[in-house]
């Protein structure tokens, strides 16, 4: 019997939310979605098969975020090892600089704004390989929510007025999504029978349709349609890859994440400066804490902004950028006396929903799919409740640039799941924050808190956060306290107090920490969702 961490179990932020314990949970932004995930452990499936119901219902339930056009990755502790599933999609085989030059740049709306979906063979190369139920089983919640409809939750519905109000006018988009003529409100019933029809045809297919079949082929007509690109060609290409993960030490554990072209390598980087800078030594919530992290995490964006892409384009690898001399090099960049505005280093050359699960047998699911900003690119397939995302919007225009937009090429990608193991190999936390790229800085936040501090899963996702908006611009919610707020900027830190819609803004976050036989999890309180458990 290992000693168990030993956790703060104070609650000392605004909400006062209790941590969530049992020997299988499920933890999402959206609480039906979480007791779709509870349904299928309850029904003798295992965590995998709980994470992918939950993230099919999510596709109904939480619109705002996700779509059956989202992207996807997962982490996933089997109970012997780690496995990283990199789902995102390609551009299409037209996408060249000069495709875009002509259109004047990469739009963040429309056709020209959607690469190949992966998140329906994320579902399908999960359940195949690491899965217990039958994949039809796992999509049935969704389905039913679908067809015979659900109340929409408060938070999904404000950010469904926000959607409504800047992507309206996209084909496919007022069928779909506004069916009165207006934003659903919360409290009110929201069905879709297309969305119904096109999971069921996926479940029947195993993702056939999706990518090859009926399905397909209303999605590039749609786009030849609408000016876009995509073709069935593009679609039939697409292939989910096990990528294993990148990993950094810090403390006592060993935090994973998928390799480019997420943006997790920025947390690592992060993580390994801040250990490098000694983090720990004053309170968690002290300006010198903050300062330092904030810092840490302005020279790993630098770094990520210049270097990170498709793995296959790469012109620095990840080693190279989580090598132990380079962070250290870095790290001595902090001054814990001055902001700083950071450029991109040179390392040596070499070669937004989050959802987490976990049950009884040990098995931990760390998954994240997303349409990226809100509702995507605007653009729905009509008839088949098909939302897509806008994750060429993620390509750069610059010439020469690893991340330089090109045909059948992975953009840089803001949407990360995270693992925490235990030095000595055991699994520690599947964790997560979802919100465009407010993510990487939030699972510094989060490993700070749980791993270094002790906080329980909880507190850690109530916690007031900070985000760093570019030079030495930092933004912190209304919550954050004051006297930090003023040492910061006495350090030279122009600090925004940030009020309103911070769902988005500082992102959702959902981790499930695992202690001896038992799991805690915390849901955060920015989202509709819960943990649940058994």
């Amino acid at each position: 019997m290992h000693n168990a961490q030993t956790l703060d179990w104070t609650l000392p932020y605004a909400s006062q939310r209790s941590a969530v314990l049992g020997r299988n949970v499920v933890a999402t932004s959206q609480p039906l979605a979480a007791q779709a995930g509870l349904a299928m452990l309850q029904a003798g499936g295992n965590a995998v098969d709980a994470a992918i119901a939950a993230a099919m219902a999510l596709t109904v339930v939480e619109p705002s975020g996700c779509g059956i056009g989202s992207d996807g990755f997962a982490i996933c502790w089997d109970g012997r090892q780690l496995h990283g599933l990199n789902a995102s999609g390609r551009s299409p085989a037209a996408w060249t600089p000069e495709y875009f030059a002509r259109l004047g740049g990469i739009p963040e709306k429309g056709w020209n704004a959607v690469t190949v979906p992966g998140a329906v063979s994320a579902w399908v190369t999960l359940s195949k390989r690491l899965g217990r139920l039958p994949f039809a089983r796992l999509a049935q919640p969704a389905i039913d929510y679908a067809r015979h409809g659900f109340p929409v939750s408060p938070t999904i519905a404000r950010l469904w007025e926000l959607g409504a109000a800047r992507l309206g006018d996209q084909p496919g988009f007022a069928e779909c999504f506004l069916p009165a003529g207006r934003p659903l409100r919360a409290g009110e019933i929201f069905r879709s029978e297309a969305h119904a029809r096109t999971l069921e045809l996926i479940a029947a297919t195993e993702g056939e349709a999706f990518y090859r079949g009926e399905l397909a082929e209303k999605m590039a007509a749609h786009a030849q349609a609408h000016g876009g690109a995509m073709t069935v060609e593009d679609l039939a290409a697409h292939q989910p890859d096990w990528v294993g993960t990148v990993s950094q030490r810090f403390g006592d554990s060993v935090i994973h994440e998928i390799p480019p072209n997420g943006q997790g390598i920025a947390a690592l980087m992060a993580l390994g400066m801040l250990d490098e800078h000694g983090v720990g030594a004053h309170p968690v919530d002290d300006v010198r804490t903050v300062h330092a992290s904030i810092e840490a995490m302005k020279l790993a964006l630098a770094d990520l902004h210049q270097y990170n892409a498709d793995m296959d384009h790469m012109q620095v690898a990840p080693a190279e950028l989580l090598h132990a001399d380079y962070l250290r090099q870095r790290a001595a960049l902090i001054d814990p006396a001055r902001a700083g505005a950071p450029s991109y280093g040179a390392p040596r050359p070499g070669g937004t929903v989050y959802l987490a699960a976990a049950d009884a047998s040990g098995m931990m699911v760390s998954f994240i799919q997303s349409n990226y900003m809100g509702f995507g690119s605007g653009v729905v397939v009509p008839g088949t409740g098909i939302s897509l995302q806008n994750r060429g919007h993620g390509f750069n225009l610059v010439p020469g640039h690893a991340n330089q937009v090109g045909p059948g090429k992975r953009p840089s990608h803001t949407i990360i799941p995270a693992f925490a193991m235990h030095a000595d190999g055991r699994p520690q936390m599947a964790f997560g924050v979802m919100g465009g790229p407010m993510q990487s800085q939030g699972h510094v936040q989060m490993a700070l808190r749980v791993l270094r501090y002790g906080q329980n899963p909880q507190a850690a996702a109530d916690a007031p956060r900070w985000r760093v908006t570019g030079g030495k611009g930092v933004a912190v919610e209304p919550h954050f306290d004051a006297a930090v707020v003023a040492g910061l900027r006495a350090l030279g830190h122009e600090v925004t107090v940030e009020a309103g819609n911070g769902v988005f803004a500082f992102g959702g976050a959902q981790l499930v920490l695992r202690q001896g036989d038992i799991y805690i999890a915390g849901s955060d309180s920015r989202k509709d969702g819960c943990a649940v458990a058994f």
